[in-house]
């Protein structure tokens, strides 16, 4: 009706004025949309190039973006920064720095539970896992990449810098894990505590049967911690569940 207020309050002619609720809430979807926007760019460019490509141009293009970003935002908000982050990341206590990155790794699990869900409730189970199972083939690689590139883990460091890439997942932050050694010049790896799983048991649901994107996880994340590594799933759901561990996995150098 005339004289009522909307989510746009438009003057006269076509041009919208934004009330404040509207302005941040268009703000948040405007970052939705920067990210969506990123990861489209990302997934045409490894079509185009290839993944070994796409990584490299990522690595390049994450630090010149983020840093001209923060640059902006930190001067319309004041916020003071250090080494080009926010510097009260710097006064922060080890333990608070640690409850936050263990926040992070927890949104990206219920993220990728959303998504998962989403696609479940729509199309159902078999769907959800072909792309559940697409989407490793790009993130697992691209995982193993940030973390040689932080750590400044050699090209091809071995099974040494492969026990090193593990322990620095977003998962490892989540589940519970251990590494066995073996006499082979291989050593298996143990997800002894998973929380996915550990979720659908107290529901009193079967586990998720999750190997076929596990293999692909695995496999793709060791290739690109060292070309030379290969992998084999000792056992994984729908495999018969063993006492002490969800799932194992061998390394070895071919």
């Amino acid at each position: 009706m005339k004289g009522e207020k909307n989510e746009l309050d438009r003057p006269e002619g076509n041009s919208p004025k934004p009330n404040k609720e509207f302005l941040i809430r268009w703000m948040a979807d405007a970052l939705r949309r920067t990210m969506v926007h990123y990861g489209y760019w990302l997934k045409e460019v490894e079509h185009q190039f290839g993944m070994k490509a796409a990584l490299e141009i990522e690595k390049e293009v994450a630090e010149t973006s983020f840093a001209i970003q923060a640059k902006r935002f930190a001067k319309i908000l004041n916020i003071e920064l250090q080494d080009g982050l926010p510097a009260v990341l710097y006064r922060m206590e080890e333990k608070q720095l640690e409850e936050l990155l263990d926040a992070l790794c927890l949104n990206w699990l219920a993220n990728d539970g959303v998504w998962f869900q989403a696609i479940e409730n729509k199309f159902g189970m078999f769907d959800a896992k072909r792309c559940n199972d697409t989407c490793w083939t790009r993130f697992s690689p691209y995982e193993a990449y940030r973390i040689k590139t932080l750590l400044g883990l050699p090209e091809q460091g071995g099974l040494e810098a492969l026990k090193t890439a593990l322990q620095f997942r977003l998962y490892a932050r989540i589940n519970k894990q251990d590494i066995v050694e073996e006499k082979t010049g291989s050593f298996v790896f143990r997800m002894i505590e998973c929380r996915v799983q550990t979720s659908r048991q107290l529901k009193g649901l079967e586990n998720y049967p999750c190997k076929s994107g596990s293999i692909i996880e695995y496999r793709t994340f060791a290739e690109t911690v060292d070309s030379r590594i290969q992998t084999e799933c000792i056992g994984c759901p729908p495999d018969p569940p063993q006492p002490g561990w969800h799932c194992a996995w061998r390394f070895s150098l071919r």
